[in-house]
């Protein structure tokens, strides 16, 4: 019994124990998120932003969680329950698991595999279903003509974010995330390789997460916020908040491919005594922070300037980066 709970009952305990200290301060941070988006474009705007709800506004975020618990989830009459409700979940799910394969620091990851940025891809990838499914669901052409929309924008920008990561990945020589990090310590950080790339890919990961000037969904003159339009309460929030837990998934990743990771920006006393996570999270930090400042002040684009940007620019631009990468790679013989 004893070998039996050691071999196969512990290791199912502590996975569970590691999967809810990652996932419990991802909610608190993607509540506080929405404070400090608030808070910084109240800033830009000359405005206080949440102030009432409890001290400087911090409770605001809770209170809005339990504003939308309360509320009546309101299902459509001719609206395909099952896949009405599914949808969200699958949105709100998908926003979680990417996490399992991103390292906080040196071995602090969940599952530290060989193939993850693969995984990653394949996960991102995985979020058009869920819009799909629920502007089809919802039975209105609305939603229907707001969900079409939204995975043509997140379908076009995908294959610009692959193409950049294929740069990374042909430098680094390897698709473990912690492998890439460990090879911009030896090499410099890959932003100063492929600075053109990094921008590219700092634009696409606000397109793919439906932020502005890319939110087509939020359109509210021409399609009344797109493919949620149908849905309230809690299976609202769950898109809400996998919108949100995507914005710091994506800023993850560009940390990781470009920024070094954990790694600190210079290998010297003091910036050597701070651990590596907290250098992670700065750097995601600082993403986010351009995706609130991109939204303050930015005007939103039209969907034909959106696709001509992702497909008659950011397309061709990447694939000839990847042709100069290779290129300078063999003549230099730089290619791990």
């Amino acid at each position: 019994m004893a070998e039996f709970f050691w071999g196969v009952i512990w290791p199912v305990v502590v996975l569970a124990v590691l999967t809810v200290v990652i996932i419990v301060p991802l909610l608190l941070a993607v509540a506080y998120l929405t404070y400090a988006e608030r808070k910084i474009i109240a800033a830009m705007q000359l405005r206080q932003g949440p102030m009432f709800v409890g001290p400087y506004g911090l409770l605001q975020p809770l209170a809005d969680g339990l504003k939308l618990f309360f509320k009546e989830t309101v299902i459509p009459s001719r609206a395909n329950k099952g896949v009405f409700l599914l949808a969200p979940m699958i949105t709100f799910i998908l926003a979680l698991i990417g996490w399992a394969v991103i390292p906080f620091g040196e071995g602090l990851v969940l599952a530290d595999i060989n193939v993850g940025v693969l995984y990653l891809f394949a996960v991102s990838s995985l979020g058009v279903y869920g819009i799909i499914m629920a502007g089809w669901a919802s039975n209105s052409r609305y939603a229907f003509l707001g969900a079409l929309r939204s995975s043509a924008q997140m379908v076009s920008y995908e294959i610009s974010m692959g193409l950049i990561i294929i740069n990374v990945l042909m430098t680094a020589g390897s698709l473990n995330l912690s492998e890439i990090v460990r090879a911009q310590a030896e090499h410099g950080w890959y932003v100063l390789w492929h600075f053109p790339m990094f921008m590219i890919f700092l634009v696409s990961i606000i397109a793919e997460t439906n932020r502005l000037p890319f939110d087509l969904p939020e359109d509210e003159a021409s399609l009344v916020t797109g493919y949620n339009v149908e849905y309230s309460s809690m299976t609202f929030a769950l898109f809400f908040l996998g919108e949100y837990a995507n914005m710091i998934l994506m800023s993850a990743i560009a940390t990781i491919l470009f920024l070094g990771g954990w790694l600190p920006p210079f290998e010297v006393a003091p910036f050597t005594w701070i651990p590596g996570p907290i250098w992670f999270f700065l750097k995601v930090a600082l993403i986010l922070f351009v995706y609130i400042w991109a939204r303050a002040t930015l005007p939103r684009y039209r969907y034909d300037q959106l696709m001509r940007l992702g497909w008659k620019v950011f397309l061709p631009l990447s694939l000839a980066w990847i042709v100069l990468t290779s290129a300078v790679l063999v003549f230099f013989d730089l290619a791990p």
